[in-house]
């Protein structure tokens, strides 16, 4: 079984799966940049497919680790919204360019650094009063963006944060959330022949870094504020998400 062997790759791939450990673990946002750095290197949904397995394997872990602290009432809610969600991105995947994808990732992510930047909490409270179809629409949101580049968290941070929910309420309802959310792109991916035999392969190899950061994530997300952690990620993935949107831009009017 072969696997990707371009250095390159590599040197993008462990510090993004480091990332989305931890992201697992419990720093729930840090994960967003798996995504955009391997899609510095190969076509977006093709780093969102490898990234899958291992996301799923992680969301196991984190689903017993916060099996008991979770809010029912705003999973209810988003869920649904989620599954509208990945099924239009389902649908729009197959019509539009690598191009394109890239240029989404990185506006859609310069917008997530930016709304972390302002406050989660601070847009959590403009955006309303956060109802059941608010966080529907949310949701929806949510299911989209991460079924294209894996960048769910912004939406459902704005509806959550909003419910007022302990640091672990919030962190086990997040938990329980992605995992749903993940499960449910597999079809789509399959359906756009997004998963090889090298991919998944791949995904192995990376697999065993990404339980261990999982459980480093677990522990650390209990005893540290990690604001400077935090920000320099933060200022990471905004540098990855102009050189995204700059290629994927060039790569449009050059076509």
């Amino acid at each position: 079984m072969t696997v990707i062997t371009d250095p390159l790759f590599y040197v993008l791939a462990v510090p993004a799966v480091v990332a989305l450990g931890l992201s697992k673990g419990g720093f729930s946002g840090v994960g967003q940049m798996a995504t955009p750095m391997l899609a510095l290197v190969m076509p977006p949904l093709e780093a969102a497919a490898i990234m899958l397995p291992i996301m799923l394997v992680q969301d196991g872990f984190a689903l017993w680790v916060y099996r008991k602290e979770w809010n029912g009432r705003i999973l209810a809610v988003l869920i649904p919204g989620a599954i509208v969600g990945i099924g239009l991105a389902w649908w729009l995947a197959a019509y539009i360019s690598d191009a394109a994808v890239r240029v989404f990732i990185g506006v859609t992510t310069i917008g997530y650094v930016l709304h972390t930047w302002i406050g989660p909490a601070r847009v959590a409270r403009k955006a309303g009063n956060a109802n059941a179809g608010a966080g529907v629409f949310l949701g929806a949101v949510s299911g989209f963006t991460s079924t294209l580049c894996q960048a769910g968290a912004p939406p459902y941070q704005m509806y959550a944060l909003s419910q007022n929910l302990s640091k672990m309420t919030f962190v086990g309802t997040s938990a329980i959330f992605f995992a749903t959310m993940n499960s449910f792109k597999v079809v789509p991916y399959f359906a756009l022949g997004q998963f090889s035999t090298k991919g998944f392969a791949t995904s192995l190899v990376l697999l065993p870094l990404a339980i261990v950061t999982n459980q480093i994530g677990f522990w650390v997300v209990r005893v540290t504020p990690a604001a400077v952690f935090f920000r320099v990620t933060m200022i990471i993935l905004f540098l990855i998400s102009l050189e995204l949107t700059r290629s994927g831009m060039t790569d449009i009017l050059g076509g």
